[in-house]
């Protein structure tokens, strides 16, 4: 029987460096990358938060990263420094011009070029979907997404969010989905229970999101390699 050997941490910051070099949205020169005990920490400075938030993705892709320390920051050309005022109005017209995102409830707040998100929605991805078409602005230095779901009264129950759920598991994630244990308490979802990746990790969490009638998703899995027979 073989023997799962863990990666070392200089395997691993190979690894991240690696993959920050294949992600076209992100100039892997311009970042640092630490690793103790499974643990990477991102240093350095971007243009965008959109290449920050790539970098910290292109990380937790990397096989054998518990978590992810992301200490870079984001500092814009001086061609591309904006107002609050234009950040603002580019907000609301990026969050209106979406044709899924529910933008008469949603607000924005700009300050010194971080947007915070207010509001309700319906579903997780109109959540996603409007932190996402604000984050990719010009200008934009941080996204704080302070929406809340609240799903219509029909749509909610628990018998129905738990096959939901369970049936998203065997599309997305089928080999890790059996390690997963869901609890359903009034729309809140808790997921618990082992995964092997990252990339598992997200892909159970997103399909508990994407699921009609989920208010909230709490995500208590655990990344732990199974080791190979």
């Amino acid at each position: 029987m073989a023997q799962h050997v863990a990666k070392s941490d200089s395997q691993i910051q190979r690894e991240v460096c690696d993959e920050l070099k294949w992600n076209t949205r992100v100039k892997e020169t311009d970042i640092g990358v630490e690793v103790s005990i499974g643990v990477v920490t991102l240093t350095g400075t971007v243009d965008s938060w959109t290449a920050r938030v790539a970098a910290q993705e292109a990380a937790h892709r990397v096989s054998g990263v518990l978590d992810v320390a992301n200490d870079i920051q984001v500092k814009l050309p001086g061609s591309h420094e904006r107002n609050d005022t234009d950040i603002a109005r580019a907000a609301r017209a990026a969050l209106a011009w979406h044709a899924l995102v529910p933008h008469e409830r949603i607000r924005t707040t700009v300050s010194y070029g971080s947007v915070t998100l207010e509001g309700t929605v319906d579903f997780w991805s109109q959540h996603d979907d409007a932190e996402s078409c604000v984050r990719n602005l010009t200008g934009v230095r941080q996204v704080k997404n302070l929406i809340t779901v609240e799903p219509v009264a029909r749509l909610v129950s628990p018998q129905a969010v738990r096959a939901t759920i369970e049936q998203a598991l065997e599309r997305h994630a089928e080999h890790a989905a059996k390690h997963v244990q869901i609890a359903i308490t009034d729309g809140r979802v808790i997921l618990s229970g082992d995964v092997p990746s990252w990339t598992d990790r997200d892909a159970i969490e997103g399909a508990a999101r994407g699921t009609p009638g989920v208010r909230n998703v709490d995500n208590q899995l655990r990344i732990r390699p199974y080791h190979a027979a």
